[in-house]
């Protein structure tokens, strides 16, 4: 397990990380209908040696709230929860997910925890995929088998997929709660949005039952975030979300600095390639003036560019030719409307 994955199952070993995963992005007629309150993260008492093997996966199980016909005592049915955590694409991952699902129901059997003649609970499995590329694999694993005349034969079992890279902001607006704070994150945005964020962040879990859950964050957002925002610089770990806020306020203006002029020494460089290959003089000093300005326009297009395939995946070849063409202003442009934009159409136009 990658530290990654590490520390985000950690931030999803938290009941409300759960609760906003169900209430924010499953829009299904059951979703209201579970009582939250019995949200249950299994532990090894729940599984066998079979499962236990399973060490990547995260269990929870949830009550259904009572019927209206409102039988007290009556039993109610359970939704576990099989949460994967992808930043590579698996053409496998519904094969894998019946096999899961499959292991969990074995053990429920195993433990007595289910007997006949009662009927299996439901599953509502999950796959969280943070990769740049969009989730092509099949979510059905029947997709996955040759029918050959026997299709009545064949297994079915879907997953959920939540491909944070591809949700889009009217949707992470609709949601409005931590988790879609978090996919915000994952985008590594600019320290002055990323400030905002984690402002919201702060004021949602201020109250003393998310201390957990805010420590979580805090080490995600160390390990993994800011690592990926400014991988060459070596920042002290902070231990409050205020903490880092108050970091990023310090830092907004070096940071962005930095990579302007790391993009400048790149133009310098192309420069004065441009002038030993012209072999002249002169060549060399229009080569080092092209490319100094060549080089303060580059900085800002490789943080937009970069930001613009956290968000919509890959660029196709007409984005990457509008970046390579790029003026400072229009970057300044794409950049304001990247915070709202549900699509790369949106921030860069429509294609020629």
């Amino acid at each position: 397990m990658t530290m990654y994955d590490g520390s985000y199952k950690h931030i999803f070993s938290h009941a409300q990380i759960v609760e906003d995963l169900l209430r924010g992005f499953v829009h299904e007629d059951w979703v209201p209908q579970i009582d939250y309150g019995s949200l249950e993260k299994m532990g090894g008492s729940y599984v066998t040696d079979d499962l236990r093997e399973r060490e990547d996966d995260i269990i929870w199980r949830v009550r259904f709230k009572p019927t209206l016909s409102g039988v007290e005592g009556g039993e109610w049915l359970y939704v576990y929860l099989l949460i994967e955590f992808q930043s590579r694409i698996d053409p496998w991952m519904a094969l894998r997910i019946l096999v899961y699902t499959g292991l969990l129901y074995q053990d429920l059997v195993k433990s007595g925890q289910i007997v006949a003649p009662n009927k299996l609970p439901p599953i509502f499995p999950v796959v969280v995929y943070n990769g740049e590329s969009p989730w092509r694999s099949a979510c059905e694993v029947a997709e996955l088998i040759e029918p050959a005349g026997l299709s009545a034969w064949r297994p079915s079992q879907r997953y959920f997929l939540l491909d944070e890279g591809r949700v889009s902001e009217p949707e992470l607006a609709e949601a409005d709660n931590s988790l879609a704070d978090i996919i915000r994150l994952e985008s590594s945005p600019e320290p002055e949005v990323m400030r905002q964020i984690i402002g919201r962040l702060t004021q949602r879990l201020r109250e003393p039952r998310y201390d957990s859950l805010r420590r979580a964050l805090v080490v995600w957002i160390n390990r993994v975030v800011l690592k990926r925002l400014v991988p060459a610089e070596r920042i002290p770990e902070a231990t409050e979300l205020q903490e880092i806020d108050t970091m990023l306020a310090e830092r907004v203006v070096e940071w962005t600095e930095k990579w302007k002029q790391q993009g400048l020494q790149q133009g310098l460089q192309q420069g004065r390639q441009q002038g030993r290959q012209e072999g002249r003089q002169e060549g060399r000093q229009e080569g080092i003036q092209e490319g100094l300005q060549q080089g303060i326009a580059l900085g800002e297009i490789t943080l937009l560019r970069r930001q613009l395939i956290r968000r919509f995946g890959p660029l196709p070849d007409w984005a990457e030719a509008r970046l390579a063409r790029a003026s400072t202003e229009e970057c300044e442009t794409w950049a304001d409307r990247l915070l709202e934009g549900g699509s790369l159409e949106a921030v860069l136009g429509s294609p020629e």
